[in-house]
């Protein structure tokens, strides 16, 4: 399978939403809250099954900077510090397609976990 590969990559003016173009002609805009709680860090994603951590309070959540690393990905710092996130291009990808979903289940989590996703 040939790799797909991103033409642009641009941070919204208000630094709350990633859009990616990919060179299949997908597109997609990813808003920052759900990069961020999805982020692929050890931090969000813990040290093996069973150890995702739920990240509350970040609905207002901007992205700060969009790192290259290497030719197949990218490190995306938010202002809240959180900089540890390697985004690869399958990952912003799926978190385009299946970004809905997997931001649902989040917000169960929350839910479930009685957290918010507003800071209090």
């Amino acid at each position: 399978m040939t790799e797909i590969w991103p033409i642009e990559l641009k941070v919204s003016s208000d630094r709350r939403f990633l859009t990616v173009v990919f060179d299949n002609g997908e597109s997609f805009s990813l808003p920052a809250e759900m990069l961020r709680v999805l982020s692929p860090s050890a931090e969000v994603q813990g040290h093996g099954p069973g150890q995702k951590i739920t990240v509350p309070g970040k609905r207002n959540v901007q992205i700060a900077q969009v790192l290259a690393t290497g030719n197949y990905a990218v490190r995306i710092a938010f202002n809240d510090g959180h900089d540890t996130g390697i985004f690869t291009w399958k990952y912003l990808r799926e978190l385009g397609q299946k970004g809905e979903e997997l931001f649902a289940a989040y917000l169960q989590d929350l839910e479930v976990k009685h957290l918010s996703r507003d800071h209090h």
